[in-house]
């Protein structure tokens, strides 16, 4: 399968607030992961879902006060992308806390919480400000003897950063195959062995009960799926 890579260039005196529309927007369309970088964002897309046409109306609908953003879309092979994010892949500290690095990073400065991330092609190194924000929270909660589920859990760092605040058990879910397969890799990484994960979305979660839903997914998505995340026991 090809992908798509979307680079985009933000002109902008707020990037913070340009960036969190964008890939808000971006993610409505069907772009799949993010690799954000001060002012340059880069998203990607399997081939057969990119159009032009919807990202431009995208980047037409953004409020001019925000900024101003260029594009350039190239044509990648999807296992370049193991050679790319390893490239460009920097271990990342979250409030001198939260270590998050790669298994090939080597020689780091120790922390309080450390969490082996192959990203591959999912969502969750905590570059993003979405996933830092996340960890932020989560880091000033009890997750003592908690039931926990990462809901479109990417990389699965949510559910591996709750193991290691004290969760007796994690869930993960992601409604990509790929996702899935990742998720568990890097649970396995962390040596973290009480945990089930499966593919697919809030209509698999009706027979479940857990004490903490952790869901840094889409927008439009985590208001679609809130009924059904409501109705759980």
């Amino acid at each position: 399968m090809h992908y798509i890579e979307l680079t985009c260039k933000l002109d902008s005196n707020a990037p913070e607030l340009l960036s969190a529309y964008l890939i808000n927007g971006l993610g409505d369309i069907g772009y799949e992961s993010f690799d954000e970088n001060e002012k340059i964002i880069k998203a990607y897309i399997p081939e057969n879902d990119y159009s032009e046409v919807s990202l431009d109306e995208l980047l037409n609908e953004i409020p001019q006060e925000f900024g101003r953003i260029s594009y350039e879309v190239l044509k990648i092979e999807q296992q370049n992308w193991n050679e790319e994010w390893e490239r460009h892949f920097n271990p990342v500290l979250i409030d001198d806390t939260v270590l998050i690095k790669a298994s090939f990073h080597q020689n780091l400065p120790q922390s309080l919480y450390e969490i082996i991330i192959d990203p591959k092609m999912s969502f969750g190194t905590g570059h993003h400000s979405t996933t830092a924000l996340m960890i932020k929270m989560m880091i000033t909660m009890d997750f003592k003897n908690k039931d926990v589920l990462d809901m479109g859990c990417g990389t699965g760092v949510l559910a591996i950063l709750a193991h290691k605040l004290g969760a007796s058990h994690v869930s993960a879910v992601d409604i990509d195959e790929w996702a899935v397969n990742n998720a568990k890799e890097n649970l396995q990484h962390n040596s973290i062995k009480n945990f089930e994960i499966w593919q697919g979305g809030a209509e698999t979660l009706t027979n479940n009960k857990f004490d903490v839903i952790l869901a840094n997914i889409n927008r439009n998505i985590l208001v679609n799926d809130m009924p059904a995340i409501c109705q759980l026991p």
